[in-house]
């Protein structure tokens, strides 16, 4: 067994060692990174086309399930920055290349966590992300300042807000970890994950504002966890979610990450019961 010092000082040095590998290739990283925000001028256009057509004499003043323009443009840029946090690009079908591989087997002779260390890991990405990615987001946010026409929310949206984007990335992690864990059982997890990438892109918020759906639609996606995704960090800084209603979507957002991660877990060590070895 591992005492709590020493698994303190191994996620430290699992944090330093792969923030140190993303930042090996520099360039690289920061290139793809800003490669992200060339969607945003598409998605802009795409809105504006929108909004033009419901009146072509006053874009700006036209309504869509009570989103103006301005108010679709905001909820885009915010949609990015929570994606930005709960996206684990790779993660799954990462995980399945291990089983399938073999690799897998240097968690099981090594006092190592597969789970612990892919999560510290994703911290590490996410640190070196925002580090090269601080400066671009700022800008857009200055630049699209207008279109942020409720203003600046009350300091426990902004905690709410900070929580729902933390959370967030915790639910996107341990949700794609179950997704790669299935491995164990089917080794190629691509077509499962393509199918997964199809829902969570449309009903995760990323597309459009998931309050604009019709009934019984509305309800139905509201009780998923893809929503937590991108659609509700943005709807809490927009001040769409409030309340009573704001607490209880926390708290199921925390309660779908304890789900998720005690999946995680349960599949992790039902998978490695019937683990063979083979590979690597």
């Amino acid at each position: 067994m591992i005492d709590c010092k020493t698994g303190l000082t191994l996620r430290w040095n699992i944090l330093k060692m792969a923030l140190a590998e993303r930042l090996a290739y520099r360039g690289d990283f920061a290139l793809g990174t800003l490669m992200r925000f060339l969607p945003i001028v598409t998605q802009i256009f795409l809105w504006w086309a929108i909004f033009q057509s419901l009146d072509p004499d006053s874009p700006k003043t036209a309504s869509l399930s009570g989103y103006t323009f301005q108010d679709m443009v905001a909820y885009y840029l915010l949609t990015m920055v929570g994606r930005a946090f709960s996206s684990m690009p790779g993660l799954s079908s990462s995980i399945a290349l291990k089983v399938r591989d073999g690799e897998i087997k240097k968690f099981l002779v090594q006092p190592v966590d597969l789970i612990s260390f892919l999560f510290w890991s994703r911290v590490a990405h996410k640190l070196a992300y925002y580090t090269v990615a601080i400066l671009p987001f700022a800008l857009v946010f200055f630049l699209c300042r207008d279109y942020f026409t409720s203003g600046w929310p009350a300091p426990e949206v902004m905690v709410a807000f900070v929580c729902s984007l933390v959370l967030s990335f915790a639910l996107g992690f341990y949700l794609e970890t179950c997704i790669g864990l299935v491995g164990f059982w089917m080794l190629e997890v691509s077509s499962l994950l393509f199918v997964y990438m199809l829902f969570q892109f449309f009903l995760s918020g990323h597309m459009f504002p998931l309050d604009i759906l019709p009934e019984p639609f509305a309800t139905i996606v509201s009780y998923l966890p893809i929503k937590y995704l991108a659609y509700f960090p943005a709807a809490v800084f927009l001040g769409k979610i409030t309340g009573t209603a704001l607490a209880l979507d926390l708290a199921m957002l925390f309660g779908w990450t304890l789900f998720f991660f005690g999946l995680s877990r349960l599949l992790y060590r039902a998978g490695l019961k019937r683990y063979s070895g083979f590979g690597g």
